[in-house]
């Protein structure tokens, strides 16, 4: 195989903007993100489903068991 084609990983710490900070590793030593698996709304639980035009009660109704 070639020699120098793949990258060279190091020690990361990738730094969230609520303050978690996550040590791994990666080809960037150091990683800035704006949400992370703590402060998401889809991890956390807070997400909500939205639904203003009663897609979602239609969808269950047409498909209901009977």
């Amino acid at each position: 195989m070639k020699q120098g084609l793949h990258p060279v990983y190091v020690e990361t710490t990738v730094s969230c903007a609520c303050g978690n900070v996550i040590q791994t590793r990666a080809t960037k030593p150091d990683i800035k993100v704006e949400i992370c698996s703590n402060c998401h709304p889809f991890f956390t639980g807070k997400h909500k489903l939205i639904d203003t035009e009663g897609r979602v009660e239609r969808f269950l109704n047409k498909y209901k068991k009977k």
